[in-house]
């Protein structure tokens, strides 16, 4: 499959950080299989294409929220779990049975209730959004 959502994410690191992307930002091709093979699971092709852009930078690894390291992943209440807030209130996932679509639509479970509810949005979508919140939210911190 040809690369769909590689070049978008690896914009954000000049958009954000006002550097140049480069290798050391992602994962390898090995590294994300070797993790992936530690945790068991398959991942939606736009989570890969995501590690291997940004899987090594923690300034959007632990972005207020903080990503799953790919050997980290795991399937919990039907769901791969990829993102967590920092007050661990909250994680989101794909639908377990939706893992072979390229770019699933994202879940938020609530964890003091154990609800589901859907972002409505897909992981690209979703992922773009929350960094562009993340960093004007940084911006504005720093403004005042």
């Amino acid at each position: 499959m040809a690369d769909m959502f590689l070049e978008k994410f690896r914009s954000l690191v000049p958009k954000y950080l006002d550097d140049q992307w480069n290798e050391a930002d992602g994962l390898n091709g090995e590294e994300l299989r070797d993790a992936l093979a530690q945790s068991k699971v398959s991942i939606p092709f736009v989570l890969e294409e995501f590690y291997l852009a940004l899987g090594n930078n923690e300034d959007f690894m632990e972005a207020y929220h903080y990503f799953f390291d790919p050997e980290e992943l795991e399937i919990e209440d039907g769901h791969l779990l990829f993102l967590e807030d920092e007050e661990e209130k909250f994680v989101w996932a794909f639908k377990a049975s939706q893992l072979d679509v390229p770019d699933p639509i994202v879940y938020r479970r609530n964890n003091a209730k154990g609800t589901w509810t859907s972002e409505e949005g897909t992981f690209s979508e979703f992922t773009l959004d929350m960094f562009a919140w993340v960093f004007d939210e940084l911006a504005a911190e720093l403004e005042d």
